[in-house]
């Protein structure tokens, strides 16, 4: 165990050092470094940036926008926060205001209190694999029991995709962006609750409910004229 914990320990050291040297030479003006951080968070940011506004050409001029203002900012970076989550902070924050002004008017400031504390059954967390599971981490512990015998090229096909998608769509805003970080793009917890500002109970809560809607969605649409399987 002691040893384990060294690893940890030295491995997030590893990932602090790596950090601040890219935060160095991003300051130095290395284009190099700027391009590989855009390659790296630029399809993630379009995608969280289309949650909030109306079209995918808003989502790209306020993904441009933001990493002007990440430019702008480094020099005021004070890292109290990973760099991830403060280009994320940015992007969420301009697609609030942008998706506001361009008609997609949400209260975002009472979103996590509404749609944790609106009469919903939460999803039992026992259906899922905890976090930490070496296998399986956050996945269904079982299938529905008519999914056994399905194809399984019907299981991964291009529809079924479409149709989870859709359900993700159909979500409230905050459990739509929960779960998309979460099992989409796979982010933790802490960072899940660092960019969208929310406490972890909220967190766990609204990602059950999504998960849970998204569940019933596919049983519905798997279980579809069956005799014709």
């Amino acid at each position: 165990m002691a040893e384990s914990g060294q690893e940890l320990a030295e491995t997030g050291g590893t990932a602090q050092a790596d950090e601040a040297q890219l935060i160095a030479a991003l300051r130095a003006g290395d284009e190099a470094a700027f391009m590989a951080l855009v390659e790296r968070y630029h399809a993630a940011l379009l995608r969280l940036a289309l949650m909030y506004v109306p079209s995918r050409s808003v989502a790209e001029e306020v993904v441009q926008e933001t990493w002007l203002a990440v430019l702008q900012g480094l020099a005021r970076f004070e890292g109290r926060s990973s760099l991830k989550t403060w280009i994320f902070r940015i992007l969420t924050n301009r697609a609030k205001t942008r998706g506001q002004r361009e008609g997609r008017t949400i209260a975002f400031a009472d979103l996590a209190t509404a749609e944790t504390s609106s009469g919903e059954t939460s999803v039992d967390s026992d259906q899922f694999w905890p976090p930490d599971h070496p296998e399986w981490p956050n996945i269904w512990v079982s299938y529905s029991r008519s999914w056994g015998d399905m194809p399984e090229e019907r299981l991964i096909s291009r529809e079924t995709n479409e149709r989870i998608h859709a359900a993700i769509a159909a979500l409230p805003p905050l459990q739509r962006e929960v779960i998309t970080l979460r099992d989409i793009e796979g982010w933790s917890s802490e960072e899940v609750c660092n960019i969208l500002v929310i406490t972890e109970t909220n967190q766990r809560v609204l990602l059950h409910r999504a998960r849970a809607k998204v569940r019933r969605e596919l049983d519905q649409y798997l279980n579809m004229d069956r005799s014709d399987i």
